[in-house]
């Protein structure tokens, strides 16, 4: 039976915002009823259908990094960005403050690929990166049932608008708390549907594809299967940010 291939989405933002209840909703399709803080990273799995019901199908882990986010951690936290093949930005609707800080976290998880140590410190404007990175995002705004009806239709919406539209990304709003916001055949399915097959896409089919080794599944390299084992590599690599012109 071949081995089944990985990608790793880095899930990012505030304390607090509900990215363990987020990262449990996506990879259980039930909600954590008893979710706790998470101090440095917590991984949940889901399996994944990649282009489901083409010929081009195939299956995949998504591995999903819960990245805690107290400040206390930021000058080590960067440990679990290398390899980064997604990122899931996520704000609390009911905290604009969150929202406003979705640049801080994408500006510090491009800075963690710098060499130049004195760079991490530097506030970059993300207008200089979002929509020419190569790594796809998506933005997901939590607790959408506390947001209020008009803050829900005008305000949020045009605030989480404003980082996704530079990223080129997606938006999606939910309730942690119903299986529902995620129900397959909704908008919001649709859209991490999406975000899931364009992660893959870029790490194993794609000729754009940031990563050097540009490596496809097994079941697309037929010379594989005569490769030693011992002389097979499957270390990731780290992802490259370009500036594109």
């Amino acid at each position: 039976m071949a081995a089944i291939e990985k990608v790793k989405v880095v899930v990012l933002g505030d304390s607090g915002v509900g990215k363990t209840s987020l990262t449990y909703l996506i990879a259980h399709n039930k909600p954590l009823l008893s979710p706790g803080w998470t101090v440095g990273c917590s991984v949940e799995v889901k399996l994944h259908r990649y282009k489901e019901g083409t010929q081009a199908q195939n299956t995949f882990f998504v591995e999903l990094w819960d990245v805690g986010g107290s400040n206390n951690h930021r000058n080590t936290r960067n440990v679990f960005y290398q390899p980064t093949h997604g990122i899931i930005l996520v704000h609390d609707l009911t905290n604009r403050k969150s929202q406003v800080n979705l640049q801080k976290w994408l500006t510090e998880i491009l800075n963690q690929d710098s060499t130049n140590a004195n760079y991490q410190h530097i506030d970059v404007d993300p207008e200089q990166f979002l929509g020419s990175t190569q790594v796809p995002i998506l933005v997901i705004g939590t607790k959408y049932d506390l947001a209020e009806e008009k803050q829900r239709k005008n305000q949020y919406r045009r605030l989480a608008s404003s980082i996704a539209e530079q990223c080129g990304a997606d938006e999606i709003f939910v309730n942690c708390y119903q299986a529902r916001s995620l129900a397959p055949g909704t908008s919001n399915s649709v859209k991490l549907t999406r975000f899931f097959d364009k992660v893959i896409e870029r790490r194993y089919y794609s000729r754009a594809s940031p990563f050097p080794d540009k490596r496809r599944p097994a079941a697309l390299m037929p010379h594989v299967l005569s490769t030693p084992v011992s002389a097979r590599t499957h270390a990731y690599l780290s992802p490259r940010f370009y500036r594109m012109d």
